[in-house]
Parts: structure tokens; C-alpha cells; sequence
């Protein structure tokens, strides 16, 4: 692949095929960048709502794009793709698209519109949001997030030069893979780990009542990716079925074990999968694409009061700790939240100490 750096600046227009949250979002980050972008969807208000957001026009027939970005359900992707590099032969638009899967694109797309493929190299930027829609949308979605970058081996470098610009211009961070290598990796980082937070949610659905009113954070956190909608994600899981099933037979290899530890009382085998667990979790890079630095939480009782957050954020400022990630939780019973500020481990006790000197109610 050719060095970012070397490639020209994009320019438009820039046609985004699809207004929903992750095509808006493209169209509101390459405005926020000056280019024009022509918008269009088989959903007539979704291209309302994105005009109204400042997103871009509607595309005219005598509208001729430089780029086409196709953002439609994964079902229609190679579909749309093969169509979009037919419609602007007559003046060589590149053509990506922003599927979370892209072998079997791919493979439709050279099926399809076998002579244009060399103008088409898909992405995927990895960011999303379990809203779905224009009004979900925003400038800043792909800041700083991998955009993978999957160019196939007759892909034009121009092509290829395009996208990488596309991701950078939309805050995007280009990685480079080939369209299999992808399809596993967001496989293991992605589809299988939705797959199994639904499978716990699942078991939510039909549990009583006293059995809910004891959940906490933990279980927020396991379950909230499952809230996505079930047709869209029934289309990337199917669309990446062999990378996916053979990652869940690992895990059913795996939960087999854990069940064989639990029911004979194997503590050691027990530890064994739990040990692998906090190993991988460390294993997930931190902040900028570094490795995980050490961190410790903390947590702070927080009146459930308006403006009682916000003056915690700026306690924490002025205390001048920086907080790597938060989270919320709420006590059923009484009218105060906790909030879990996680810090880097040799700022811990520095912001517990200063906190608690000035009012607040803090543990670790």
C-alpha cells in the first residue's frame, strides 16, 4: 500500500449511499472538512434528517463524485458497491463502503462489476453505537478509532490512497489489512463478543423481578452491546459465518471445561479460565493504541442532584488527575449514584485523598 502521507488531499464531492448513523457520520466529518457531500438513501427522510444536520445535499443525476462511500445494510453491500462502480465508470469515482464485514463483498462485487474492481477498496472504521439512524450521528464518531483500510490485490493505488485519506480526513486511525485478515479480527474483537453479551442478556429477558433489582454495573456492562438491533447484527454475523463459527467453537470448547471445573469442584481448572480471562483483557490496548497501563478505580458517591457531576469532573481537574474511563451506577435505594473513576494506579491514592478533603464520600 502506498505511505498516507504521500497521497493527495481528498477532495469532493463526496456521495455518501446510505443516511443512517455511520453514513451521516461520514458526511458530517467530511463537511466538518469543507468537502461538499451528496447524500442518498432509498429512505427519503433519512436524507431529510441528514440535510437538516448539515450533512450535505441531495445527489442530482448530474452530480458526478470523485468518491462514493456506500453505507447500507450488510445484506445489500456488494449489491450497492457493484451498482455504484457501473454508475461512475464514465468518470472513475472510487468506491468504498463501511460494512463490518468485507470478504463476501468482495466476492459479489467481482462477481457483479468484474471490469470496475480495481476502483473499489473497502473500510471499516470501527465505531458505531447501538442507536441507529441520522439523528444518531456525529462529526466526531471516528475520532481517533482504527479504520480498517482492506484493499484487494487488483485495487488501484489511487484507489487505495482515496480511502486511507477518507479515514484520516474523518478522524480516523488507518489500519491496513487484507479483506480475510479483517473478517477474523473483528470476528474475535466484535461479532463473537456481541454474540456473547446477547447470550446473557437473553437470560435477563424472562428472570424475576427480585432477581433484577439486585443487577449492577457489571451486568450493564456485559449486556449493553446486546441492545443493538437484532436484524442488522443477524446481517454481520451471517455475512462473516466462518470466521464467527469457528471462533464459537473455541468458546464452546471452553465453556465445556468451565462446566466440567464448576460441577467437580476443580478449583484449579476454575482459576485456569479465569487466569486466561484477566490475561486477555490486558491483552486490549489502551488509550492511542499503547499497551494497557496499570489502573486502579475509584469510586465517589454522587448526590443524585443536578450540576453534582459536573462539579466532580472539575474537582477532579483542578486535582489534576486524568481519568482514563468512568462509569455509572445507581442506588436503587437511596438518591445517590457511584461513580467509578478509573485512573492510572500512581494517581489513585492522590485523587482519593484530595477528593475526600474536599467533601466527598470515596473506596477503592
Amino acid at each position: 500500500m502506498p505511505d498516507p502521507s504521500d497521497a493527495a488531499p481528498l477532495t469532493g464531492p463526496v456521495e455518501v449511499i446510505g443516511a443512517g448513523l455511520l453514513g451521516t457520520s461520514v458526511a458530517l466529518a467530511c463537511r466538518r472538512a469543507g468537502l461538499e457531500v451528496l447524500l442518498s438513501d432509498t429512505a427519503p427522510d433519512h436524507v431529510r434528517t441528514a440535510r437538516a444536520l448539515g450533512a450535505g445535499r441531495a445527489r442530482t443525476a448530474a452530480d458526478q463524485p470523485r468518491l462514493v462511500v456506500v453505507a447500507v445494510p450488510p445484506a445489500q453491500l456488494g449489491t450497492v458497491i457493484a451498482e455504484a462502480l457501473v454508475a461512475t465508470a464514465p468518470y472513475g469515482a472510487v468506491v468504498t463502503d463501511v460494512g463490518s464485514v468485507k470478504s463476501s463483498p468482495l466476492a459479489e462485487v467481482a462477481a457483479l462489476a468484474p471490469a470496475e474492481i480495481e476502483r473499489y477498496v473497502g473500510s471499516h472504521p470501527m465505531a458505531g453505537s447501538e442507536r441507529s439512524g441520522p439523528l444518531a450521528a456525529s462529526a466526531a464518531l471516528f475520532d481517533g478509532r482504527p479504520w480498517a483500510v482492506t484493499a484487494h490485490p487488483s485495487a488501484r493505488a489511487d484507489a487505495v490512497a482515496a480511502v486511507t485519506a477518507l479515514a484520516e480526513l474523518c478522524g480516523g486511525v488507518p489500519v491496513e489489512l487484507d479483506p480475510a485478515a479483517h473478517d477474523r479480527a473483528v470476528a474475535r474483537t466484535s461479532h463473537v463478543p456481541h454474540l456473547m453479551s446477547a447470550l446473557v442478556a437473553a437470560r435477563l429477558a424472562d428472570a424475576p423481578a427480585a432477581d433484577l433489582a439486585l443487577s449492577g454495573q457489571g451486568v450493564r456492562d456485559v449486556t449493553r452491546v446486546a441492545a443493538g438491533d437484532p436484524r442488522l447484527y443477524g446481517q454481520i454475523v451471517a455475512g462473516n459465518a466462518d470466521a464467527v463459527v469457528e471462533l464459537l467453537g473455541e468458546v464452546r470448547a471452553q465453556l465445556e471445561v468451565l462446566i466440567r471445573a464448576i460441577g467437580g469442584g476443580d478449583r484449579t481448572a476454575l482459576q485456569g479460565v479465569l487466569a486466561e480471562a484477566v490475561a486477555g483483557t490486558r491483552a486490549i490496548p489502551g488509550k492511542h493504541g499503547a499497551p494497557d497501563a496499570p489502573s486502579s478505580t475509584v469510586y465517589v458517591a454522587v448526590p443524585d442532584h443536578p450540576g453534582e457531576l459536573a462539579r466532580l469532573f472539575a474537582d477532579v481537574g483542578e486535582i489534576g488527575v486524568n481519568i482514563e474511563d468512568v462509569r455509572m451506577d445507581h442506588d436503587p435505594g437511596r438518591q445517590v449514584g457511584l461513580a467509578e473513576l478509573v485512573v492510572t494506579q500512581d494517581a489513585a491514592d492522590r485523587l482519593e485523598t484530595s477528593l475526600e478533603s474536599r467533601g466527598w464520600v470515596t473506596h477503592r
